[in-house]
C-alpha cells in the first residue's frame, strides 16, 4: 500500500493557485487512473485505487496547508504504512524555476511549511517528496499573496507540462522505484560530470 498525498488548502478561493499545486497533482491522477476522492475521514479527502499494479490511497489533507502533517500522520497509521518509500508527498516549491521538478527520498523542508508539519508529526524527514517549482516571488511581492496567487499566461501552460510530469513521475516512483524517478526527473539539474541524481542525494 502506498500514501500519495498533495499538499494544499482547502475551500474555493485557493482552487488552482500556487500552493495548491500538490492538490491539482493528486486530482490529475484520481482522473486518470479512476480513483474517486470521496472519502472525507482522518482529516483529509481520500481516494483507494490502483496505479498498475500498486494499491494506493491518493490523500489531500483538509487542515490547510501547514497542519498537513495531522492528516498524513493519521492515515499512515490507520493503513498501517510504516515504510518510508510508501509515502510520496507533493508540493510546491518557490526555489525552483516554474515547471522544474525534483524528487527527493529524504531531507530538510526547505522552508516549506506543509513539509515542515509532515516531518514534526512523523518525527522523521525520510519520506518520498516531489517538488514542483513554482518561482520565487518578484521584488516587492508578499510571500503569501504570490504563493496563494494564480498562475497566468505562459507560466499557466508550463504549470500545466509540470502537472503532468508529476503524475508521470509519481507512476514511475511506484512502478520503478525512487532512483528510477529521480535520474529521470531530477536530469534537468545534472551537468557535465556530475553524479547520477541518485547518488545526489539530499543531505
Amino acid at each position: 500500500m502506498y500514501v500519495v498525498a498533495g499538499l494544499g488548502n482547502p475551500t474555493k478561493e485557493y482552487e488552482n493557485t500556487r500552493h495548491n499545486v500538490g492538490f491539482s497533482v493528486i486530482d490529475r491522477l484520481a482522473q486518470k487512473h479512476g480513483i474517486p476522492l470521496k472519502e472525507q475521514k482522518h482529516k483529509g479527502l481520500l481516494g483507494r485505487g490502483m496505479i498498475g499494479e500498486k494499491k494506493v490511497i491518493l490523500v489531500k489533507p483538509l487542515t490547510y496547508m501547514n497542519l498537513s502533517g495531522e492528516c498524513i500522520r493519521e492515515v499512515l497509521e490507520y493503513y498501517k504504512v510504516d515504510s518510508p518509500e510508501h509515502l510520496i508527498v507533493i508540493c510546491d516549491d518557490i526555489n525552483l524555476e516554474p515547471g522544474r521538478i525534483r524528487i527527493r527520498k529524504k531531507g530538510s523542508a526547505g522552508g516549506h511549511n506543509g513539509l515542515k508539519n509532515i516531518i514534526a508529526h512523523l518525527g522523521s524527514d525520510v519520506f518520498v517528496r516531489i517538488r514542483v517549482g513554482i518561482g520565487e516571488k518578484p521584488a516587492g511581492y508578499d510571500l503569501a499573496d504570490y504563493v496563494l496567487g494564480h498562475f497566468a499566461g505562459a507560466e499557466k501552460e508550463r504549470m500545466e507540462d509540470a502537472q503532468t510530469d508529476a503524475c508521470s513521475a509519481v507512476e514511475t516512483l511506484l512502478l520503478e522505484g525512487a532512483d528510477a524517478a529521480m535520474n529521470r526527473f531530477n536530469r534537468r539539474e545534472k551537468k557535465e560530470g556530475s553524479r547520477s541524481a541518485a547518488e545526489c542525494e539530499e543531505k
